[in-house]
């Protein structure tokens, strides 16, 4: 046998090798999770907290709520002082009637008595202009024949000049009067009333945001304020603990992490033998273990490593409270339902989530 000969048979039996080892590993796993019985795991409610606290800044008038109390989606907390937004709502409403007024003039145009005076302007300067023609020939004339002054003919001239300036003058303004305003002035009014509109909506929303009103249902933990107390826009005046989705945050080890898919029914056991078992839904299946692996990592490494589950729990009664511990109860053959469940943040259950 020659040494190449020697080489192929050797790979051959390599190949061969691996194959069945591989053949032989997946049989085996597949028997021992169709032998395994339900799986077990140990978890802990979790119940998502969230800061209240007012968008504006003012003083707190009134608080309708305490801790402990359960609340409502919409349910008004409390509310700060309204005088110094109503006062403010109230000045710019004037400025924007203000500007209103100030656009209808520009719109309307001026009034038939201006135009009649301007143009009884114009009749005066065309009379004045008149009277400095005449002056201005008899000046002319006496200058000629000696009797008058060069003076006097100067003066004259002067007048006459003066009255036909103010005359085109009066005609100008008479002429600006009949055509109205220009459209760039109307623009510029239209563009400021809409500014005062625009901060009257402002002023408004701000004192809509002097209310405080609960974002969901949930049981008040924490009053951080109180009546009285003069607090800057989005200073936390109530911690609130939401009740809505509640969810058990569990470990899976790395052996059994083939049987835990996004979507699998799960039932849950409290401790307290008060409440009785639970019905849920694996949320989300993490996508690292939680502690970092070491570079170079033996089978039995591997094993010790856990993967961690979030279960949306049901719970009608609002039984369940935050830390309470939790046994998980996965099937041993349960089955999945993959985008049934959604993260908070949207991407469907089984995607990577932080």
């Amino acid at each position: 046998m020659t040494l190449r000969s020697l080489l192929r048979a050797l790979v051959l039996i390599a190949v061969i090798g691996g194959l069945a080892g591989g053949g032989y590993y997946w049989w085996h796993t597949r028997s021992l999770l169709a032998a395994a019985g339900p799986l077990v795991l140990q978890g802990n409610v979790e119940v998502r907290q969230v800061n209240l606290g007012f968008k504006v800044s003012g003083r707190i008038e009134s608080l309708s709520v305490d801790e402990g109390d359960t609340i409502k989606l919409g349910q008004s907390l409390g509310h700060l002082e309204h005088v110094y937004f109503e006062e403010n709502i109230a000045q710019l409403r004037a400025q924007r009637d203000q500007m209103a007024a100030n656009l209808d003039k520009l719109i309307n145009g001026n009034r038939a008595e201006d135009i009649a005076q301007a143009a009884a302007l114009v009749a005066e300067r065309e009379a004045t202009l008149t009277n400095a023609n005449v002056t201005l020939d008899r000046a002319k004339q006496l200058y000629k024949s000696t009797y008058g002054t060069q003076k006097d003919r100067d003066d004259a001239e002067a007048a006459q000049r003066t009255a036909e300036a103010q005359l085109n003058s009066a005609r100008q303004a008479l002429r600006l009067m009949q055509i109205g305003n220009r459209k760039e002035d109307i623009d510029a009014g239209k563009a400021q009333l809409a500014g005062a509109e625009a901060a009257i909506a402002i002023a408004e929303r701000q004192l809509a945001d002097a209310d405080l009103k609960a974002p969901s249902d949930g049981v008040v933990l924490t009053r951080v304020h109180e009546i009285g107390a003069i607090i800057n826009a989005g200073d936390p005046v109530f911690v609130l603990s939401l009740t809505t989705p509640v969810w058990v945050r569990t470990y899976v080890s790395e052996p059994d992490l083939p049987r835990i898919k996004p979507g699998m029914e799960v039932e849950m056991t409290p401790d307290s033998q008060i409440v009785g078992p639970l019905k849920g839904r694996i949320g989300f299946v993490s996508s690292t273990a939680e502690f970092t692996p070491k570079t170079v990592e033996t089978r039995e490494l591997r094993t010790a490593l856990v993967f961690r589950l979030r279960i949306v729990v049901d719970d009608p009664k609002g039984v369940l409270r935050q830390g309470m511990p939790m046994t998980v109860t996965v099937p041993q053959s349960a089955p999945a339902t993959p985008g049934r469940e959604q993260n908070q943040n949207g991407p469907a259950v089984g995607a990577l989530a932080p």
